[in-house]
């Protein structure tokens, strides 16, 4: 008699060995509730062909495809064959290169058609498969084939180099036919509520399915899975945070912030109005004041936030913001005490009755003005203190924190953002105010910020000029690239300026954004393919990308000579990088070449262009935070997105988007369609595996409110789960303790 596989049965045990190590080593898969958690990212009907215009540069795939042709030819700077095959989706083509492989001209056959795999590179402007995995149609070696992964779908799973969707299918068949199913861990009042099958039924459905409809029945009760974990530990935050003390900052007549708004030189928008008046209620209460204000670049949220630091100021507490760099932190520091001129010089000759003082605190400082910012804020005698993650460490003490602002809070880690929480006056939780440039997605801010009141401001203060964006395709147009120079001329001799974006330092000592490269990225003009592919060594085949180091002197000596050229980099000393930035903001260098240092909180009204090289190796809200950097005069902006990319790709289409809004909550939405929804939770930050693999932030609106109601409704109840068993093992199934760690903190 066969044993039946349980829940948490180990894979090598019931796949053997060679199985089960396989799975563990390329996906982390060891039990058998993690294989079946391990769900179809799509699915292949009989005959249906995948689409290779939507095929992503450097992802890797697994298509279904019929050969077109299939040639072999000699290598002509080596011994040696080549073996190309054309596959195609009925619209687009695809290129696979085999080497020394002539045998395969009899297997590809012209009308053949199979599941390809491997990672999309490009040749010639042309987007290939090198030496990539096949199952064809009909073939019966190496096990199942095609037909037999299931009766009436074929499920893709996301998959590696070393481990193919067909093995995947294999070893879930395998499990399937050993499985008794699982206990459900969802009451049942609630599964009939909500009208969902059973989880052992779903799981069987989403790997086997017969049919699409029994697809969208596995997916809803898995979607409501992942949406009701997640509500549950929000719901226990929110429950938690009511009985936690925070500082009563009430509004006072008269004080420092009323004198700030006396002496305000312009209207401040409905929006900061509005945002100003919900900050200025949740601060007056003993409870902690958890707000996330997103706005576009530019919109005004430094000036919302300085206002409620001055009204902590005048409840008698302090207020501390947290910024992400030097330069920000610097810029913040400077910028502010502009906006509040002599309010700003407390305990100095001829200052007002009601003033402050704003405090630096950076990690570079140095020791004689650290300690006297120590000082500042351990004594009171600064209202408000302006880091960096020095800000955070354990010996920075406060006289009275009572609000905490976090700029750009994508920026921090989680340990970071959460370390100032409880610096508070008799052990509570200051006020929280976080902000972002980068708009979310209303479902992600209900999921991930799920304890958190969300404000918006839309409405860009007047004076604000348009931002032109358009994509400069070097690989189709190499001749563009001298144009975007000229343009570069052309603004500096309008007595404007120019900022060149690159996503990599260089010749540093350690990288801000990638490590260093195994050789040295070629001009700004791009590189050129050889004549031949190579054959694969397990590395990428892209170019390195671009560097500050290598284009910065190539600009000077080249294109941009007789203009005067800076460099800005996350890795310069303090004192080098305050040097340049003041240089470039009172207008003594034309043009600044820089990594994405620049990308938050740097102000030069007179900056009109910005060029950003290797534009696809950015994020779509980080392409959109750079070009915010231009446009900030009286001046029209102009943002250029260079790239070697070709045409008809989503990495060139993603470009393209850019360029066709400036609508930065449309970009956010654009943003999360495009990468992982998991890394929200801070998967990418913990190197676990995400814990939304079904839900989508952007589709499931409705099944993430729905659990939220249920969510609360248990927890009002049962804060602890304690007589919820079943759904406190879900959450601690689906939402890994670094997950759990991660949102806690966040």
């Amino acid at each position: 008699m066969v044993s039946m596989a349980s829940w948490d049965d180990k894979l090598d045990r019931l796949l053997g060995a060679k199985s089960g190590n396989a799975l563990e080593s390329a996906l982390g898969l060891i039990t058998v509730g993690d294989l079946l958690r391990h769900y179809p990212r799509r699915y292949a009907e009989r005959g249906e062909l995948t689409r290779i215009a939507d095929l992503e540069l450097g992802e890797h795939v697994s298509i279904m495809a019929e050969v077109r042709s299939c040639t072999t030819r000699n290598m002509a700077s080596r011994p040696g064959t080549i073996t190309e095959a054309i596959i195609t989706d009925g619209r687009a083509q695809l290129s696979l290169t085999f080497f020394k492989q002539k045998y395969l001209q009899t297997k590809l056959l012209p009308g053949t058609r199979g599941m390809f795999s491997g990672k999309v590179s490009r040749y010639r402007d042309k987007l290939q498969l090198t030496h990539p995995d096949y199952k064809l149609v009909g073939d019966e070696e190496d096990g199942a084939s095609l037909q037999e992964f299931a009766s009436g779908l074929i499920p893709i799973y996301p998959a590696t180099k070393e481990l193919q969707t067909w093995t995947i299918a294999n070893c879930v068949r395998q499990i399937l036919d050993q499985w008794d199913g699982v206990a459900d861990p969802v009451p049942e009042e609630m599964l009939a509520e909500a009208e969902l099958s059973g989880l052992s039924e779903a799981l069987r459905r989403v790997h086997q399915p017969n049919s699409w409809a029994e697809v969208t029945l596995a997916r809803q009760r898995l979607k409501w899975d992942e949406a009701l974990a997640l509500q549950l530990v929000f719901a226990q935050r929110r429950h938690s945070a009511i009985s936690r003390p925070a500082p009563v900052c009430q509004f006072k007549d008269g004080g420092v912030a009323a004198a700030f708004d006396e002496v305000l030189p312009f209207t401040l928008t409905d929006g900061q109005r509005e945002v100003g008046e919900l900050i200025s209620a949740d601060m007056s209460t003993d409870h902690p004041m958890n707000l996330l204000l997103q706005g576009e670049v530019g919109s005004g949220k430094t000036l919302v936030a300085l206002r409620a630091m001055l009204q902590a100021v005048d409840a008698g507490r302090q207020a501390a913001m947290l910024a992400p760099t030097e330069v920000l932190a610097g810029q913040h520091a400077r910028s502010l005490r502009e906006m509040l001129g002599e309010l700003a010089r407390a305990g100095e000759l001829g200052a007002p009755d009601v003033a402050t003082r704003i405090t630096l605190l950076t990690g570079a400082m140095g020791a004689k003005e650290r300690k006297q910012a120590l000082l500042d804020a351990a004594s009171g005698a600064a209202g408000i203190v302006i880091g960096t993650h020095a800000l955070i460490q354990d010996r920075v003490s406060f006289a009275d924190l009572g609000l905490v602002v976090v700029d750009e809070q994508h920026r921090f880690g989680v340990e970071q953002r959460d370390a100032l929480r409880t610096r508070a006056a008799g052990g509570g939780s200051p006020h929280i105010l976080v902000m972002t440039a980068t708009p979310i997605p209303r479902t992600v801010a209900m999921t991930v910020y799920g304890d958190l009141k969300v404000a918006a401001l839309r409405e860009l203060p007047k004076g604000r000029s348009p931002i032109s964006t358009s994509v400069v395709p070097i690989a189709e147009r190499p001749a563009w690239l001298d144009r975007v120079w000229q343009r570069i001329r052309e603004e500096v001799a309008k007595g404007h300026q120019a900022y060149v974006v690159c996503p990599r330092i260089g010749e540093v000592e350690g990288e801000e954004d990638e490590a260093p490269p195994k050789k040295k990225a070629k001009s700004a003009k791009g590189s050129k393919d050889s004549k031949e592919p190579k054959e694969p060594k397990g590395e990428s085949d892209r170019r390195p990308p671009l560097a500050v180091m290598d284009v910065a002197p190539g600009l000077a000596r080249g294109p941009l000579r007789g203009l005067r050229v800076g460099v800005l980099h996350g890795k310069l000393p303090t004192d080098e990088k305050d040097t340049v930035m003041r240089a470039f903001g009172d207008g003594e260098l034309d043009v600044l070449v820089a990594t994405t240092v620049v990308e938050v909180g740097v102000n030069v009204p007179n900056a009109t262009v910005m060029v950003i090289m290797d534009a696809d190796r950015f994020g779509v809200s980080q392409l959109h935070q750079l070009r915010g950097r231009v446009g900030r005069g009286s001046a029209a902006g102009l943002c250029l997105l260079v790239s070697e990319i070709p045409a008809n790709t989503s990495t060139r289409q993603r470009l393209e988007a850019v360029a066709a809004t400036t609508d930065g909550f449309e970009l956010a939405r654009l943003d999360l369609e495009l990468r992982r929804e998991g890394d929200i939770l801070g998967s990418a930050q913990s190197g676990t595996r995400s814990a939304l693999k079904m839900l989508s932030l952007l589709q499931d609106e409705d099944v993430i409110e729905a659990a939220r109601v249920a969510a609360d409704e248990v927890v009002a109840a049962d804060p602890e789960l304690l007589s919820h068993p079943g759904l406190a093992g879900m959450v601690s199934d689906l939402i890994h303790e670094e997950h759990a760690e991660f949102l806690e903190k966040t």
